[in-house]
């Protein structure tokens, strides 16, 4: 049960707003009130957070994986390591996000995801995001060409009536995709294009069939040219669409990441992880997907793909980066007050899913909160109202 307790002496930090150092109540799993109005009541616990800052709990909405484990491992234990490493890195809810796999294998997960909802046992599971099958195998990178398929709405739904899926990434110039992203946006399902060879016009085509999110923008799409406008074009133009950066100095230079943001501005960016596996483990073998990645001095690649400085698509595979690392990397890189920064953390994310409740420290929103020092590393996690043990140092 969620007990009742005030967090006092930090620097608090939401959206929007810098409110100084102040006090936060938190009664029941949610924020009771903030400032003058958090009052200590009888029973309560004190935090006491000199020095430090709190945040609204970041959110992941494209990882893979952690601690050795991949939610397409399909268990229960994946799962479980998976959310508890989550909440030492100050993420207190995340989208379980899979791979081009067989369907059985993503029902299986969606059943996973089902199950670990009702344990409790680390961050949140937001519901499920499908990154992939609806792949170009031009662009597929480190998704597994041999399960790509053509987009297919009833695909998604059967899925979805498993366990809620939030999300899906798609080609939008694959035959079938301009249909099955109208499908998926009257079931409130957010599509995202990715993996993709789209030029402008089939982006534009997309957009307006309500496709409004890019995953992990930059990487698996066509570059911009001055004379040939592609997908990355279109996503640096589109007021309505925000776009996914993995910020973990491996998949974006700092000027693109500033140029990016600069284009953007702090209500269309959202800071992903694209974790896999090996994010929080030591360099050596791993798997994604069924496929062999080799990890080194903190880069992911597929060990049986060469290096190719002049392909499109490298052969990079996902990222070994922990969120913490990411969003440090976002503010020093971007210069945005922590006040702004903190939307492509979480609250851009959240809101673009249609959940509300959650991503402000605010009276009535869910207690989901991360306490950070000065170099922004989490020293305390509350998710759901929940004290978590603080991360060691």
């Amino acid at each position: 049960m969620a007990a009742s307790f005030v967090i006092v002496g930090a620097r608090v930090v939401t959206p929007g707003k810098d409110l100084g150092v102040t006090a936060v109540r938190v009664d029941a799993g949610r924020i009771a009130a903030v400032g003058v109005d958090a009052t200590k009541k009888e029973g309560d616990k004190v935090v006491e957070a000199d020095g430090l800052t709190l945040l609204p709990g970041f959110v992941d909405i494209h990882s893979h994986g952690r601690g050795g484990a991949d939610f397409c491992d399909a268990t229960d234990e994946a799962f479980d390591t998976i959310g508890r490493g989550k909440l030492k890195d100050g993420v207190t809810g995340f989208l379980a996000t899979g791979l081009t796999r067989p369907e059985e294998e993503l029902a299986e997960l969606c059943r996973c995801a089902e199950r670990y909802k009702k344990r409790a046992e680390g961050a949140a599971c937001l519901g499920v995001h499908l990154e992939g099958p609806f792949f170009n195998a031009e662009m597929a990178g480190a998704q597994n060409p041999a399960y790509l398929r053509k987009p297919d709405a009833a695909f998604v739904k059967r899925l979805n009536a498993i366990s809620s899926v939030k999300k899906v990434s798609l080609a939008p110039e694959l035959e079938g995709a301009e249909k099955c992203i109208r499908e998926l946006r009257e079931a409130g399902i957010v599509t995202s294009g990715g993996h993709s060879a789209a030029d402008y016009d089939t982006f534009e085509m997309a957009r307006a069939a309500g496709m409004t999110h890019l995953t992990h923008f930059c990487n698996a799409m066509m570059p911009i040219h001055h004379l040939r406008p592609t997908m990355v074009t279109g996503g640096l133009l589109a007021d309505d669409v925000l776009v996914e950066i993995i910020t973990d100095g491996v998949h974006l230079s700092d000027p693109m990441i500033r140029l990016i943001a600069r284009a953007k501005g702090p209500d269309r960016v959202m800071i992903i992880t694209d974790a896999m596996c090996a994010a929080g483990e030591p360099d050596g073998m791993y798997s994604l997907g069924g496929l062999r990645v080799k990890v080194e001095k903190g880069r992911a690649t597929l060990a049986d793909v060469p290096y190719d400085p002049k392909a499109v698509v490298s052969n990079v595979a996902g990222s070994v980066a922990l969120f913490p690392d990411c969003f440090r990397r976002f503010v020093r890189v971007t210069g945005w007050p922590l006040h702004e920064a903190v939307k492509a953390a979480g609250y851009n994310q959240l809101r673009s899913l249609g959940i509300t409740d959650r991503g402000e420290i605010a009276p009535g929103q869910v207690a989901d909160l991360v306490l950070v020092d000065d170099s922004l590393t989490p020293r305390m996690t509350v998710s759901d109202g929940i004290i978590q043990t603080p991360v060691e140092t």
